[in-house]
């Protein structure tokens, strides 16, 4: 089933913040990190990515660190900040507010089924 993207895209931020919550990741990773820990239903391309991630540094929300990768490639990792743990678990709260109300609307978790 296809999903609509208008659903996830506020809350692209937070499932990144999430996957560098669990560690430093670089780019492309977290690009198949997120594809596989949602089944292929969320797939992030790479000019969605580096424009949020590069905001995301603006806010101070994460941080980044060039590390060299089989001796020849230099990779910029990303990290989650102190602020961006307060910033997720904020978020986090407003998602479950938010899923629990919409679920509620649709009639409880038997809604899939309708």
């Amino acid at each position: 089933m296809a999903i609509d993207k208008s659903l996830y895209t506020g809350s692209t931020t937070m499932l990144i913040l999430k996957l560098l919550e669990e560690a430093d990741m670089y780019g492309y990773q977290m690009i198949e990190e997120l594809n596989r820990k949602s089944k292929n239903v969320f797939e992030l391309k790479a000019g969605t990515l580096y424009p949020l991630l590069h905001a995301l540094e603006q806010k101070e929300l994460v941080t980044s660190y060039d590390e060299t990768a089989d001796n020849t490639r230099v990779r910029k990792y990303y990290s989650i900040t102190k602020n961006g743990h307060k910033y997720l678990h904020e978020k986090k709260k407003e998602w479950k507010a938010y899923t629990s109300a919409v679920n509620d609307v649709l009639g409880g978790t038997n809604y899939a089924t309708a």
